[in-house]
């Protein structure tokens, strides 16, 4: 099992749940976030007055997957999270980490049962 964490666009979260959700894969957590990277924040004006935004707003999706899904679903993400053909500073980062094990609550059931009930074939 992989959990995959994508940073992205607020704009781009329909499309990326959207995209997810069409190959199968509908158990993700979505949280709201701050932060910059290259883009190193904005300056906006407010009532003619410009001021530094430090922290600029980002989504970020978790799911657990299955090991042989990996490479379709982080082409599904790279896809829909794209803004424009060529993409853009500030489109976000994918990170992919090994998962041990994963354990539902109210049952006490583990392992490759708990992930994403994902099949290989759904992503082809």
């Amino acid at each position: 099992m992989q959990m995959i964490t994508a940073v992205i666009q607020p704009t781009k979260l329909a499309t990326v749940r959207e995209s997810l959700a069409r190959q199968g894969i509908t158990h993700i957590t979505v949280l709201d976030a701050q932060g910059y990277a290259r883009q190193r924040g904005q300056t906006a004006t407010y009532r003619g007055v410009e001021y530094q935004v430090d922290l600029l707003r980002k989504i970020v999706i978790e799911a657990v997957i299955r090991d042989e899904a990996l490479e379709p679903v982080l082409g599904i993400l790279r896809d829909a999270a794209l803004t424009g053909s060529e993409g853009q500073i500030g489109d976000g980062k994918i990170f992919v980490l090994p998962v041990v094990d994963a354990i539902r609550i109210s049952d006490g059931t583990s392992g490759h049962g708990v992930a994403d009930q994902i099949r290989t074939e759904d992503t082809k």
